[in-house]
């Protein structure tokens, strides 16, 4: 909306910096971080007020969860209030791209706020039922992915890009949407399956995002991608500003959310980011680079799908309990051990994502 302004800048003035998205990043940066610090308490005095017993606790789940009892959910609505803020004050509203990682954010929030409000308002840990949860997120997937299709230049339309392959565009055809599908809506389900322990997942998404801001940023400039040997997707520079929105928000919530959490992000916020982290990953044709830069949302969805589907056919377990972040509790790593650990393997994980761009 601010890049509005522009039109009063004669080319050499102070109207003249919100033609740059950087500046404008910045701007929505700081904007989502004081949103989420001045409204973050209210919030949660609110959420409190209004669930009572807070996010019903798993009977089966790690004996250390019981304290965790009354501890309010929903606190996705901070971070989400906080990007939607931001991007519309920050970003250039005309630009397709934006519009549809919001959509797929937003779209997925509201599954995640209905499944949260289901399961504090029954007191039960069921929520809104899985098939129903994901027929309504491959419906939204399947939009955002022709959505961004359509806007791809001719020459990467419905085409699957290899990272460090530059001149390797594998030809999907149609069959492109139904990756593309999969990519957001796997993405969506494995940071919903991540948010486990205090301030687990908030950190690992605001890597992710804060390295696909930077791929989305030079993805979007022409001189950039002939120099990093990516190819060009104009206009996904924009998508910068989404991002430095949703790592000031996710600092100011994990203010609030750090151990011992005051307030859980629920699925209402893990859905969404996880939906945006797949979206951006999709505008930007870089959705096996994804893979890489969230690593650790993939090895705790695969956690999950061995151990349900060694259990069937054997009866055992792979794991002390799935998630894996649970198998470590379990073994008697203290939580705030296995948050850090995992953080930093994010971190890790965001550096090589970021050495794809250029690797000679």
């Amino acid at each position: 909306m601010l890049y509005w302004l522009t039109a009063l800048s004669d080319g050499g003035d102070f109207f003249n910096l919100f033609r740059y998205i950087t500046f404008r990043a910045g701007g929505a940066f700081m904007t989502a971080l004081i949103f989420g610090f001045l409204f973050g308490k209210p919030l949660i005095n609110v959420l409190r007020r209004s669930q009572g017993k807070g996010q019903p606790i798993r009977d089966d789940g790690p004996e250390g969860h019981v304290a965790k009892a009354g501890t309010p959910t929903m606190g996705g609505l901070l971070i989400l209030s906080a990007l939607l803020t931001s991007t519309l004050l920050w970003a250039r509203l005309d630009n397709p791209y934006v519009l549809m990682v919001l959509f797929v954010t937003f779209a997925f929030g509201l599954i995640g706020f209905a499944d949260d409000y289901a399961k504090v308002s029954k007191q039960n840990t069921k929520g809104v039922p899985g098939r129903v949860r994901l027929l309504l997120g491959f419906l939204i997937a399947g939009i955002a992915a022709y959505w961004a299709a359509i806007y791809h230049p001719d020459d990467l339309q419905f085409r699957l890009a290899l990272p460090v392959l530059k001149d390797t565009l594998l030809n999907l055809g149609w069959l492109f949407l139904p990756f593309c599908m999969f990519v957001i809506v796997g993405a969506a389900n494995a940071v919903n399956l991540t948010d486990g322990l205090d301030g687990l997942a908030i950190m690992p998404v605001m890597i992710a995002a804060g390295t696909l801001g930077v791929i989305a940023y030079a993805v979007g400039r022409v001189d950039f991608t002939e120099y990093l040997d990516v190819h060009y997707v104009p206009g996904t520079g924009e998508i910068l500003i989404f991002t430095a929105g949703l790592f000031g928000g996710g600092l100011g919530f994990l203010w609030y959310n750090a151990p011992p959490a005051a307030v859980f992000m629920g699925d209402t916020g893990s859905l969404a980011l996880g939906g945006a982290l797949g979206a951006i990953a999709v505008a930007t044709k870089h959705e096996i680079v994804l893979g890489v830069v969230g690593g650790l949302f993939v090895v705790e969805a695969l956690s999950v799908i061995i151990q349900v589907l060694y259990f069937k056919r054997t009866g055992k377990r792979v794991f002390l309990m799935a998630p894996i972040h649970h198998h470590y509790e379990k073994k008697g790593w203290a939580e705030p051990t296995i948050v850090i650990r995992f953080w930093i393997i994010s971190l890790i994980l965001a550096i090589i994502g970021l050495a794809t761009l250029k690797v000679r």
